[in-house]
């Protein structure tokens, strides 16, 4: 059913919607060997490639203490620039995310959202990987190693069709929290990644801000919260009939108490996620059920070189 599920040949064609995806402003590099990137992001990472005799005019920051040590001569480390830089979509699944009141389910904005970027990261020339978390049993993360080329974005699709079946949550417990899947990824992240948090920030929890802290320290790291228009404001007066896939209940929207409750409780939360983005520096997009995903995404994208961390549209 379109908007509850997605399938292999609807992501596939996101390629062509990829077009125009800025995922970052810099000029073509003159030499095949190296990125010249003029960035609103940190850029490609580095690997180190040898050390050598320390010479005038060496950055003491790279000097490399442990042959400095063993050969009693000063000597620095020197690095390469990386030739591609690996992006990391980060995709939360918990059972929040299967939800949605117009158009879409927020676990299908946040799988199309993220096939968006992998289409235009192999087009710039880097790897695309992936983080799946919130799953059920000991299915709550499964990792994808970036991956250059359309093999990487494929294997991306291929897993993400899987993961986002409404069924497979049925009866989930357990699950990873986002503290839980940044905890993972900062293990996985080289230096110099891009990471993208596709999430409705509802698995937040208390070690949420402390990874996400030590993550964009080395990374540059955008936040992409993923929300329904039934989160500003409560249905119409009435009772109705809800349920978590395992139980039955009622919701009664008629009093004028718990109406506003409902909005103070939504509204608490986008602030709270809100502060806490623009805290640890990362930049906050807001993708809408109801909206073309590939036009909120282009448009958030454009808007980073404009604002402040955590303020962008």
């Amino acid at each position: 059913m379109a908007g509850v599920h997605v399938n292999v040949d609807e992501l596939i064609r996101l390629r062509l919607k990829a077009k125009g995806l800025n995922l970052e402003t810099r000029r073509r590099a003159q030499a095949t060997n190296s990125g010249v990137h003029h960035s609103r992001f940190r850029g490609r990472g580095i690997d180190y490639l040898e050390s050598r005799n320390y010479q005038a005019g060496d950055d003491i920051r790279n000097m490399d203490w442990r042959v400095t040590a063993r050969t009693g001569r000063a000597h620095t480390k020197l690095y390469q620039e990386e030739r591609e830089r690996p992006v990391i979509t980060m995709v939360d699944l918990s059972p929040s995310m299967f939800f949605g009141t117009r158009v879409a389910f927020k676990s299908v904005v946040a799988a199309q959202a993220a096939t968006l970027l992998g289409w235009s990261t192999v087009t710039n020339g880097d790897r695309i990987g992936a983080f799946l978390f919130g799953g059920a049993g000991r299915r709550s993360h499964h990792e994808i190693p970036p991956t250059g080329g359309r093999r990487g974005v494929l294997r991306m699709i291929r897993d993400l069709v899987e993961w986002t079946r409404p069924e497979a949550q049925v009866g989930s417990l357990g699950q990873d929290g986002l503290g839980e899947a940044l905890r993972r990824v900062r293990r996985v992240a080289r230096p110099g990644s891009l990471v993208f948090i596709f999430s409705d920030f509802y698995s937040a929890d208390e070690d949420t801000e402390r990874h996400l802290t030590h993550l964009r320290q080395h990374n540059d790291v955008v936040a992409c919260q993923i929300w329904d228009r039934l989160e500003l404001s409560p249905p119409p007066p009435g009772r109705y009939g809800i349920s978590d896939g395992r139980q039955l209940g009622l919701l009664d929207t008629s009093g004028a108490e718990f109406r506003q409750r409902y909005e103070d409780y939504f509204a608490e939360h986008h602030l709270h996620i809100r502060n806490l983005l623009t805290r640890r520096g990362v930049s906050l997009l807001r993708l809408a059920t109801d909206e073309d995903v590939a036009d909120s995404l282009r448009r958030g994208l454009a808007s980073l070189g404009n604002t402040r961390p955590g303020m962008a549209a």
